[in-house]
């Protein structure tokens, strides 16, 4: 197992970490304890150290602490885990949530603690109203929370922005091959590397679609490149070949892919990649792309909308509701127009057909016409149904 430095604190962190979302499940559904308390144990043995949990992860991490504590592992490993911001309403509810993390995770810290899918600024201004700054200096002040930092799903502004309105020890972004202007993206990878901050990647599978679900064309270049490799591990060579990744999260459910991983992670170093094996890439995008209903590159010079809509956020999660299910392409909407936050929305609904974007794009994309069409797909009379209601509870 490589390591990478954490700056702020001295920790040496493994390069693969493990996302505790979904643990291995038996036939009733039910989560197999005694298969994930294998997969775990075999995990450190291997030199993983970062194990990535979350409240709103159901049993995991009730699972997760129990396995420590059975096994005495709690001090060889780093638990990152996140407080659930809806759930944040008083004062009183950090403490109360916090204190719940760490009865379910059997421990007295947390290593590494996140915001969960802070998204915007006005989020992290009402937390502030709350109260979260002074919270998180006594919490840091006990070493019952020895780091914080937050993960993110929203526009690069937006995360750019974030950055520089708290001491953050770490951030966790989505970043992959195929989403290296999506999101926070590459600049904003580079922004939070400049600022000292260790860099956790979520999704560098894009939810297992670049490991199992890639086109038959996209899977013959990289068997053509090198007929032992798994597309899994030219995905994590691809992060682990940037200096700015400090940590790349895998949901690991079986041995097998535990395997294929940290024998990735011994020798996928900063800069391994030769330029022949980087220039595979470009077919594998395109073949991927070619399932795309609109060609938007992610280059953001659309931006910003005069309306607020997220333009490259929209058609990303349209492209990935025909590229990857539509479920999948719902879910990274949500996130992408801010549907969530009740005092913004980037919903492609907004566009007034301005034509701004249109002559800045360098695609020449019908982006009005497509934004109509984004509309119709993923925002459903019962999606925004659903959305109102939530909307109204979380006021």
């Amino acid at each position: 197992m490589q390591y990478r430095k954490d700056a702020r604190s001295g920790n040496e962190l493994s390069a693969l970490g493990f996302g505790c979302m979904r643990f291995p499940r038996g036939r009733t559904m039910q989560t197999d304890t005694a298969a994930t308390e294998r997969l775990i144990v075999e995990a450190v043995e291997r030199g993983v150290n970062y194990f990535d949990t979350a409240y709103i992860y159901p049993g995991s991490e009730e699972i997760f602490g129990d396995i420590l504590a059975r096994t005495g592992l709690r001090d060889r490993v780093f638990i990152a885990t996140k407080l659930p911001l809806q759930k944040c309403h008083r004062t009183e509810d950090f403490d109360a949530l916090f204190a719940t993390q760490l009865e379910r995770l059997r421990t007295d810290h947390v290593d590494y603690y996140l915001m969960h899918n802070l998204s915007g600024s006005s989020i992290w201004e009402s937390l502030c109203g709350l109260g979260i700054e002074r919270w998180l200096a006594e919490k840091k002040a006990s070493g019952a929370i020895r780091n914080v930092g937050f993960s993110f799903h929203g526009t690069q502004g937006e995360f750019l922005k974030l950055l520089d309105m708290y001491d953050w020890d770490f951030c966790q972004i989505q970043y992959n091959y195929m989403n290296e202007n999506y999101q926070a993206g590459k600049a904003g990878l580079k922004r939070a590397s400049e600022k000292g901050l260790p860099v956790i990647i979520m999704e560098p599978n894009l939810g297992g679609k670049l490991a199992s679900g890639l086109p038959k064309r996209a899977e013959e270049a990289f068997r053509a490149a090198d007929s032992k490799r798994t597309p899994a591990s030219w995905s994590f060579r691809w992060l682990w070949n940037q200096p700015e990744v400090t940590v790349v999260l895998s949901g690991m459910d079986s041995l097998a892919q535990l395997e294929d991983n940290c024998d990735t992670a011994e020798d996928a170093t900063v800069g391994a990649l030769s330029e022949r094996e980087l220039a595979v890439y470009e077919p594998v995008r395109a073949a991927f792309r070619e399932t795309y209903k609109v060609p938007c590159t992610g280059c953001n010079y659309c931006m910003p909308c005069p309306q607020g809509v997220n333009i490259p956020g929209c058609f990303a999660a349209y492209n990935m509701s025909f590229a990857v299910g539509l479920v999948s392409g719902l879910q990274q909407y949500i996130t992408s127009i801010g549907a969530t936050d009740p005092r913004k929305n980037y919903s492609a609904r907004r566009c007034v057909k301005c034509g701004k974007c249109e002559k800045q794009c360098p695609q020449h994309i019908e982006i009005s016409k497509h934004l109509e069409a984004v509309g119709r797909r993923m925002e459903p009379w019962w999606l925004r149904a659903g959305l109102k209601v939530a909307l109204k509870l979380m006021r």
